[in-house]
C-alpha cells in the first residue's frame, strides 16, 4: 500500500478475537445507513497478516480502485481454525454497534473455507441475512430447512478438484426440498478458483441489493 491512501480501517482485535479490515465506502455518512458486506477468506489466508485477506474478492477489487457500494467487513481467522458462527456473530454486533450499518442489508459470502463459513453463519443465523453467497462450500444439510426463506447464490467450479462439486450440489438440493431456491451458478471449465469471475461479476452486487432482510429490522 506505499504510495497510496489504505482505503481499509486496521482492527488487530475485537470481541470476537478476529482481527479484520473495514472498508467504508464514499458514500458512507451522507445516505443514511449502509448495507454491508461480511467476506470469510480461505485457508490460505489463515493467520496474523491482515494483509493476506487482501488477495482474493472484495477486497481486492476494493484495493484495485473498484467501485464497492457496501461497508465491507474481512475478518481473518487463525492458523489452524475454521470459522466459527458464534464469533462471526459477536464481531458483526460489535460492527453494527460502531457504524451506520443497515440491518436488513447485511450480507455473507465467501471462498473455500469461507464458502463453508457462509453456509455455516447462515444456518446459525438464518433471520439475520438479507441474502448469502457461498462460493465452493458445503454445509450442513439436516439443517437446510432453516434456509427455506433466505435468498442465495451459490457458486462452483464443475472440475474442483479440492472441493467437490457435489458439496455445493447437496446443499442446494436439500434447501430446495424444504420450499427454498438456491441460484447456483456452475462453470464448467473451472477448477477450484470459481471465486474471480463470481467477484467481478457486477451482477452480484446488484442481486446482493436488490434484498432486504425479512423481516425487516432496521433501526431509526
Amino acid at each position: 500500500m506505499v504510495g497510496k491512501r489504505d482505503p481499509f480501517l486496521r482492527h488487530a482485535a475485537s470481541c470476537s478475537g478476529y482481527p479484520f479490515l473495514l472498508y467504508l465506502p464514499t458514500s458512507y455518512g451522507r445516505s443514511g445507513l449502509s448495507p454491508l458486506v461480511l467476506f470469510l477468506h480461505g485457508s490460505g489466508e489463515r493467520g496474523n497478516d491482515l494483509d493476506l485477506i487482501r488477495r482474493h474478492g472484495p477486497p481486492r477489487i476494493v484495493d484495485e480502485g473498484g467501485h464497492f457500494p457496501f461497508i465491507l467487513l474481512c475478518p481473518q481467522c487463525p492458523k489452524g481454525r475454521t470459522w466459527s458462527a458464534a464469533r462471526l456473530g459477536m464481531l458483526l454486533d460489535q460492527v453494527a454497534d460502531a457504524w451506520r450499518v443497515d440491518l436488513d442489508q447485511i450480507y455473507v459470502t465467501g471462498l473455500s473455507m469461507g464458502g463453508y463459513g457462509t453456509w455455516r453463519l447462515a444456518l446459525r443465523f438464518p433471520n439475520r441475512f438479507a441474502a448469502i453467497a457461498p462460493i465452493c462450500g458445503g454445509g450442513s444439510t439436516r439443517l437446510a430447512h432453516r434456509l427455506k426463506d433466505l435468498p442465495a447464490w451459490a457458486f462452483h467450479g464443475a472440475l474442483d478438484e479440492h472441493v467437490p462439486l457435489i458439496e455445493t450440489e447437496n446443499m442446494v438440493r436439500a434447501v430446495e426440498q424444504h420450499g427454498g431456491h438456491v441460484r447456483f451458478t456452475i462453470y464448467p471449465e473451472a477448477g477450484h478458483d470459481a471465486w474471480t469471475k463470481t467477484y467481478r461479476n457486477p451482477e452480484l452486487y446488484l442481486w446482493l441489493l436488490d434484498h432486504r432482510r425479512i423481516p425487516p429490522l432496521s433501526r431509526a
